[in-house]
């Protein structure tokens, strides 16, 4: 069993968690942790010849361990003909074969690679009339009950902290019942329902009370996007407000994170406050700068007795006193700013965040979509043409999936008017446009675009890349549509990283021999887009560092449309006045299809140039506020170091 009073990864003494909680490096070496434990009780209850009892869950959480566990089937003769397994919840109204059933999920990811008798796992019947779920719940629990209850229950989380389907205001003794969905988790699903106006509105889940009744419970959770809630789940109060806050008072749980989920505990995100530690130049800064946003104070306006107030008297005893160690900091981040991206020529560089030579650079921009260059860094990318760089842009992915289809029929419904204007025969353009007409008037929910319709689909948000691109100056010729394999399955689900996909990015990267690379680090979903695009460059220049060109080669990572770089992270921020922001939202309108309702506008309802302006605003507000100079907004990148 997982031991949890120590944290792998850290070191640090469990102390501000009400949970035993444990913290690896990533999700796939946890995923492994939690699959051998699993493994484990498989065999122990064949030995003792039982069944194993197991709770399972669905979505993006526990995909690497069911993967695991196919694998210790397939590779190392793990049975599951012991094991009965009961799904935590299903949409409802939802049927078993649709796209987006959770009976659909467990065969696909586990059930269809294992030797599991077809009777012994159970997921909630998503076709029952109304009438007949109570008395359909009622025997779902009846059925736990007699086999002894769940040995072991795998849960992953909500962004409001629902566990199962659970929602806020879940009592710790609720059943399992048909529920009303929280609109968070309805706008967090509706990305695989193409919108939220497809979205389930009510599910059916397992109760609170049969969760906690679990002999063991594993919570997994991944990503940044879980850290808020992670922190509220484990050193909050318990509450029905987070119902995996109910998991402190279980007497064998466990959370499972890998460390960007961990972020925010507080013996991760603040490890002075728990013991007291070795202060690296990282760990001052970030202290530093949290002291004085907590306080609301400027660097410079911090002293002796607001450190020794708030748990950091070792640092001022170690490097004090406060005068000295705020103007180490103050300088440190002032030195971040520059408006020289590409390296300011015939300057000092030492403190700068980039090199002054050569004067003239090739840069390589990745944008995993045909937009998140200009979102988020088209302050930064127009001023490195606009100095004189040979600037490249690679759009990894067509992005297709994301453009609604009555775009694809308007743009398809021009061609044929376009052909017939200009006596342009082409009986395949027709054909085309019919069979686009008929499928998309046709279509069920979340059924997979065909071909034609997904090409289409690719080509209106090409040609708005490449528009974007010529606003800013940028020729044909430094323009590449990547269109990595990965990314067209015409599903929301996409493949895993393939050698193809490493492969076309080493190419491009050893073309152009690049003096700068601009990647997306924007990380929230490790199972994302960006995630993946951004382990191809990551893989890609890895195995390019022998290269000659590549000792001259630095990677930044800039952020996307929904989160920004902790103050404490950026290396290197970009500033921008008023007119380069106008200029970034014009450069942001060339991408028409993802104006006035987004296909995956996320649980943010603002548009993705609101979104990047004010969130470079909030960038050059906090610099303000923390005594540096103001600007309208800024741009913010941190080096990779390879």
């Amino acid at each position: 069993m997982l031991k949890s009073s120590i944290d792998k990864a850290t070191g640090f003494e469990k102390r501000f968690e009400n949970i035993g909680t444990l913290v690896f490096e990533n999700s796939t070496k946890a995923s492994k942790e939690v699959a051998k434990e699993i493994a484990d009780l498989i065999k122990v209850k064949q030995a003792q010849k039982q069944p194993c009892i197991l709770g399972l869950a669905t979505g993006s959480s526990p995909k690497g361990l069911y993967a695991e566990l196919v694998r210790l089937h397939k590779e190392e003769n793990l049975s599951f003909k012991n094991v009965i397994a009961f799904n935590l919840d299903e949409y409802y109204p939802m049927e078993p074969d649709s796209m987006n059933s959770y009976v659909r999920f467990m065969k696909e990811q586990l059930f269809d690679h294992i030797d599991i008798l077809p009777e012994n796992y159970h997921v909630p019947d998503g076709l029952l009339t109304k009438a007949a779920i109570a008395d359909y719940c009622d025997q779902y629990e009846a059925k736990i009950e007699a086999l002894g209850g769940l040995d072991l229950q795998i849960l992953g989380i909500g962004g409001n902290g629902h566990i199962g389907f659970n929602e806020s205001g879940s009592l710790q003794n609720s059943k399992t019942r048909l529920v009303a969905l929280d609109h968070i988790t309805r706008v967090a699903a509706s990305g695989d329902f193409s919108g939220l106006e497809n979205t389930p509105r009510t599910a059916i889940t397992l109760g609170v009370k049969k969760i906690m009744e679990a002999k063991r419970v594993i919570l997994m959770a991944w990503g940044e996007g879980k850290s808020n809630i992670i922190k509220a789940s484990a050193e909050g109060e318990v509450t029905s407000r987070v119902p995996a806050s109910f998991l402190q008072e279980h007497n064998n749980a466990t959370f499972i994170l890998d460390q960007a989920a961990a972020s925010k505990l507080t013996r991760i995100n603040t490890p002075w406050l728990v013991e007291k530690i070795i202060w690296t130049d990282q760990l001052i800064k970030k202290a530093v700068l949290s002291l004085a946003i907590h306080l609301k104070k400027p660097i410079l306006m911090l002293t002796d007795a607001d450190y020794i107030e708030n748990g950091m008297s070792d640092l001022l005893a170690d490097s004090g006193p406060a005068y000295d160690i705020n103007i180490t900091i103050f300088n440190k981040l002032q030195n971040t700013i520059t408006g020289w991206p590409g390296g300011k020529p015939n300057a000092e560089d030492d403190k700068r965040p980039e090199r002054a030579e050569p004067a003239k650079k090739r840069v390589l921009i990745f944008s995993p979509h045909p937009d998140d260059d200009i979102i988020s860094m088209g302050g930064t990318f127009k001023r490195l043409h606009e100095q004189g760089h040979e600037v490249h842009i690679g759009y990894q992915t067509s992005g297709n999936i994301a453009v609604a289809d009555d775009e694809a029929l308007r743009f398809a419904s021009f061609v044929c008017d376009y052909n017939e204007k200009f006596k342009i025969e082409s009986a395949e353009a027709v054909a085309i446009y019919k069979k686009a007409v008929t499928f998309l008037k046709n279509k069920k929910s979340s059924e997979i675009d065909i071909e034609e319709v997904r090409y289409i689909k690719g080509l209106i948000r090409k040609g708005e890349a490449r528009a974007t691109c010529h606003f800013i100056g940028i020729p044909d010729e430094q323009i590449h549509f990547m269109e990595l394999p990965f990314y067209e399955t015409g599903a929301i689900k996409k493949n895993p990283i393939g050698i193809a996909d490493v492969q076309i990015t080493s190419d491009l990267i050893e073309k152009i021999k690049p003096h700068q690379i601009f990647a997306a680090g924007d990380l929230a979903d490790p199972h994302g887009t960006h995630k993946v695009c951004l382990d191809a460059i990551f893989e890609a220049v890895k195995s390019l560092k022998p290269k000659k060109f590549m000792k001259d080669c630095w990677v930044w990572l800039y952020r996307g449309a929904w989160q920004e770089w902790g103050i404490d992270e950026i290396e290197m921020a970009v500033p921008m006045g008023p007119d380069q922001v106008l200029e970034k939202r014009k450069g942001i309108f060339k991408h028409q299809s993802q104006k006035d309702g987004v296909v995956f506008q996320g649980a943010d309802s603002r548009e993705f140039w609101q979104r990047a302006e004010d969130r470079n605003q909030e960038t050059a507000d906090l610099y303000d506020e923390l005594g540096l100079s103001h600007y309208a907004a800024m741009e913010a990148f941190v080096r990779w170091h390879y």
